[in-house]
């Protein structure tokens, strides 16, 4: 398993959110890209990016994940309001090496099917969970579909992973959902990345033990709770 940072961006800076809440904003860090080059100089070599704007329709911070993926060294995966055929073949013709897809993915079954087959192997689904449903919209919405029926459909598509993010425990540092990323890793085909709520390196290794591919963490590592060199160590690669 490896651990990749998050690097959420929301109004050109790069943030942490507690709980999945917007008006609950933590750490604001006015540079992104410098901190990307940051996470890659202590050793990670993949980062995660979120427009955050862009997943609320309310904005984007496309020049900066432009930037971020022009690094020397970077593998990005990027998602966040990546809604259309026009902006996957955008985001990977500037070099993501992963594109997320959420609301539309689990909205629209023919069109993630079809985006799937274009590009097999490089489309991440965004399995985003808020008291047991799946949530969309930047996390503002939840739709009425079986969690882990849905996880099993999409394990039949050509898809480079699931990431599954426990939205109740982000940036709580409180510890990841065990119980959920593992019943998810039971039922899914498709590697499954987890998110939310890691804290210690201990939280990374149950992960490991469940059978996960990789984990996305922020606040432990922003606020320093997790040393990022000892993350990077064990997990950077």
């Amino acid at each position: 398993m490896i651990a990749i940072p998050a690097i959420d961006l929301r109004g050109g800076a790069c943030v942490q959110l507690v709980g999945g809440s917007y008006a609950h904003e933590r750490i604001r860090l006015p540079d992104a890209v410098r901190v990307a080059r940051e996470w890659l100089d202590v050793g990670f070599e993949r980062l995660h990016v979120v427009d955050l704007d862009a997943a609320m329709g309310c904005g984007t911070n496309a020049p900066i994940i432009d930037a971020i993926l022009r690094e020397d060294g970077a593998r990005v995966q990027v998602g966040g309001g990546v809604r259309s055929a026009e902006r996957i073949e955008q985001l990977l013709a500037a070099g993501a090496s992963e594109v997320v897809v959420g609301t539309r993915a689990l909205e629209d079954e023919e069109w993630l099917a079809d985006q799937a087959s274009r590009y097999p192997g490089t489309l991440m689904v965004a399995t985003d969970v808020r008291a047991g449903q799946l949530a969309v919209r930047g996390w503002t919405e939840t739709i009425d579909r079986d969690l882990l029926d849905t996880v099993g459909s999409l394990s039949a598509l050509p898809l480079a992973g699931l990431l599954v993010t426990a939205v109740d425990v982000e940036g709580q540092m409180r510890g990841p959902a065990l119980s959920l990323i593992e019943s998810i890793v039971r039922a899914s085909s498709v590697p499954v990345i987890a998110s939310g709520g890691i804290t210690t390196l201990d939280d990374l290794r149950a992960l490991a033990r469940l059978g996960v591919a990789a984990a996305v963490v922020g606040m432990a590592l922003y606020t320093g709770t997790l040393n990022p060199r000892d993350v990077a160590e064990e997990f950077g690669a």
